[in-house]
């Protein structure tokens, strides 16, 4: 289906563009690109021009196109489908929601889809039921043992090397851009992340072995893939995730293991 969303004359410094966009009624339904060409401003995110194609459907009597998104400042993860092949876009370190329009030239075809993966079944057009990131969590990605009241900050020395480290893990928003790109759809990134955060702390120690062995267990439970080490994770991830907690993960699972 194709259909033509102008807003008016178009002003200088607008594009004219041609977007494919999945539609699909439900899970169990099949889907299919539907074409729509729109004029955008440069200065657009790229939710924004699908809040205008929205607009324009809406208008026409059709259903407006299915995306999530919460709150379009890079932050919460929501966001999450795939542009032109890769997902979040050819912006790296960026979120849909921070991708603007200005990245794309007049008269671009732009293709849109949502992420693919077993473990995220497409619920509606873009979005995805990503809940199984949130089982994983559940099964150990949290501190549970009593630590008594809250210390003072310089109470518990922690190297200044492992509090980055660990900082940086913690940054993992779980958009799922890291399995929507990896050819296997492993969620290796994701986990490794949320598991790293707590082994470099001396908060997590006590329930080191445990979490990370529910923690993978549910992990194949959902159905992810494996990881190959195509680094194709730590390319889409926005917040630069590093690889380098995949070796980790690999390494706390198997201390668990032996232990």
């Amino acid at each position: 289906m194709s259909a033509e969303h102008h807003a008016g004359e178009i002003r200088a410094g607008e594009m004219k563009l041609t977007l494919h966009v999945w539609r699909q009624a439900g899970p169990d339904e099949a889907g299919r690109f539907d074409t729509h060409r729109i004029v955008a401003s440069p200065e657009m995110s790229f939710l924004e021009l699908l809040d205008v194609l929205n607009e324009q459907l809406i208008l026409d009597g059709r259903e407006p196109i299915a995306f999530e998104h919460d709150c379009r400042e890079g932050i919460c993860g929501a966001c999450g489908f795939v542009i032109n092949g890769q997902a979040h876009g050819p912006d790296a370190e960026t979120t849909i929601c921070q991708l603007h329009m200005r990245r794309f030239r007049d008269g671009d075809s732009i293709h849109i889809e949502p992420f693919r993966a077993r473990a995220f079944p497409v619920l509606r057009d873009l979005v995805v039921d990503r809940s199984a990131f949130d089982r994983i969590q559940a099964a150990g990605g949290y501190v549970s043992v009593d630590t008594g009241s809250a210390p003072d900050a310089n109470t518990v020395l922690v190297p200044k090397d492992a509090a980055e480290a660990a900082m940086d893990a913690a940054a993992c928003i779980g958009c799922g851009a890291c399995v929507a790109a990896c050819k296997n759809a492993a969620a290796m990134l994701f986990v490794s992340a949320k598991v790293s955060q707590l082994a470099l702390m001396p908060q997590g120690a006590p329930e080191r072995e445990r979490r990370v062995l529910a923690m993978v267990q549910a992990m194949d439970e959902e159905g992810f893939g494996n990881c190959t080490n195509e680094y194709e994770c730590e390319a889409a991830c926005p917040k630069v995730i590093s690889v380098g907690n995949i070796a980790r993960l690999n390494r706390e699972y198997a201390r668990a293991s032996l232990r």
